[in-house]
């Protein structure tokens, strides 16, 4: 028993040697736990709530149109834009926004008509992002509620109202007394009615009948007739999480190399930090290309993942990608002073910037100031450059700013390892 109680000693005695590892070990599931329960529930009590983006075309520009835009514009979830209609088809295709909707023109009269004849109804168009079908859904029902609304207090109180009324009973004149005798009192009636309150419209209740309208939903894709697979962005967003991690044991093999006083012995061979550190740079880097490669052929053969735009552009991502990651390992073997704190920190840091990049979270779901800061994150170029060029099928030029931006991280993180390299544990 006494030899049992000396193990367990020496054990924890060994774990609270390493502060900055011990820290971690509580640091990381408390911010972790902070984030997601921020996102998931305290985001929507802050006064930043995540908004989702609505692009809105209104060739009606009439009453209804504008009580709908009205409606759309003070939803604290939504972030209302005007635009036209080539620039929400574009700004779809190429994932900057969710949902683009589209009023057609004389929607008002022909939507009120509808809710008092057979006659066709008008449609609003509806163009989505197909990776972002929750928030659609979501905009879709808020919209039929809108519409309803509009309609229904244009139908029974408006200006089109009446005139869709008054021209509904002239049409009755021509049908059998038998056969229209229920709907024309009913329309004469409505008729009374709207005369009679329409000097007090403000403080009557408005009714409605049926959905005078009809929701035309389009997926939109930068290469017509290519349809979305959601395996594309989960394997992109698995190979991500699992390259960065890879990134980590190269730093932390490096660290585990000074302790072991190889790095002393590569000084007097003699080998320049530059050699060490461009070797392990360029290593990582094909590393981390073949496991991309190597996902992606398996995510093609298996579930149909294809390349459906630039094949060189994804490729550039691809080495983009490698080369962050390779320089973010340099950067965990310059900044670390052991191998078991430099883990934990490292280890945060990663799921950090997965969960930011869009991976496991719809980005949609962060307050707005965290949507603007994860441009600072590397692991969300990738995942952008990585969805453009496979299911999204964008051209090449759409990879220059992610490649851009991921060739840049790399640069910043080399530059403070190169900067912070030492021979020895200081």
């Amino acid at each position: 028993m006494t030899a049992f109680l000396a193990l367990v000693r020496k054990d924890i005695r060994i774990f609270f040697q390493d502060r900055r590892a011990v820290i971690m070990s509580f640091v990381a599931p408390i911010l972790i736990g902070s984030f997601f329960g921020y996102v998931f529930g305290g985001a929507s009590r802050s006064s930043d709530p995540g908004r989702v983006t609505v692009l809105v075309v209104d060739q009606e520009a009439g009453a209804v149109s504008k009580a709908i835009l009205s409606k759309l514009t003070a939803n604290k979830t939504l972030a209302v834009q005007n635009s036209t209609l080539e620039d929400a088809k574009q700004l779809v295709r190429k994932g900057k926004a969710p949902v683009a909707i589209v009023i057609p023109p004389n929607f008002g009269k022909l939507a009120t008509q509808a809710m008092f004849s057979g006659r066709e109804r008008p449609k609003v168009q509806v163009y989505l992002d197909p990776s972002h079908q929750m928030e659609s859904s979501m905009i879709e029902g808020m919209l039929t509620g809108y519409v309803m609304e509009a309609v229904s207090k244009e139908a029974f109180s408006g200006d089109l109202g009446r005139a869709t009324v008054d021209d509904s009973l002239k049409q009755l004149e021509s049908v059998p007394a038998q056969e229209s005798a229920p709907l024309k009192g009913f329309l004469q009636a409505l008729s009374r009615y709207n005369q009679s309150t329409q000097s007090n419209q403000t403080n009557r209740r408005d009714a409605g009948l049926s959905v005078p309208f009809e929701l035309s939903e389009e997926k939109l894709t930068s290469r017509q007739g290519t349809e979305y697979n959601p395996y594309a962005h989960s394997f992109g967003g698995m190979a991500i999480q699992f390259i960065l991690f890879m990134g980590i044991d190269v730093g932390i093999g490096m660290l585990l190399d000074r302790q072991r006083g190889l790095w002393k012995r590569f000084a007097s061979a003699p080998l320049s930090k530059w050699t060490l550190l461009s070797s392990r740079a360029v290593s990582a880097t094909l590393i981390a290309m073949l496991i991309l490669a190597v996902v992606f052929a398996f995510a093609r053969i298996v579930f149909g993942v294809k390349i459906e735009g630039s094949l060189p552009g994804f490729i550039a991502v691809c080495a983009g990608f490698g080369l962050m990651t390779s320089a973010y390992g340099l950067l965990i073997a310059a900044l670390g002073k052991t191998p078991q704190a430099a883990r934990g920190l490292s280890i945060l840091a990663t799921l950090l910037m997965v969960m930011l990049s869009g991976a496991w979270i719809p980005s949609f779901l962060f307050p707005g100031w965290l949507q603007s800061a994860t441009k600072l994150v590397p692991a969300r170029w990738a995942m952008d450059g990585l969805d453009g060029m496979t299911w999204r099928g964008l051209g090449w030029h759409e990879a220059v700013l992610p490649v851009a931006a991921l060739v840049a991280f790399a640069l910043i993180f080399g530059t403070i390892a190169v900067w912070r390299f030492r021979w020895e544990t200081e």
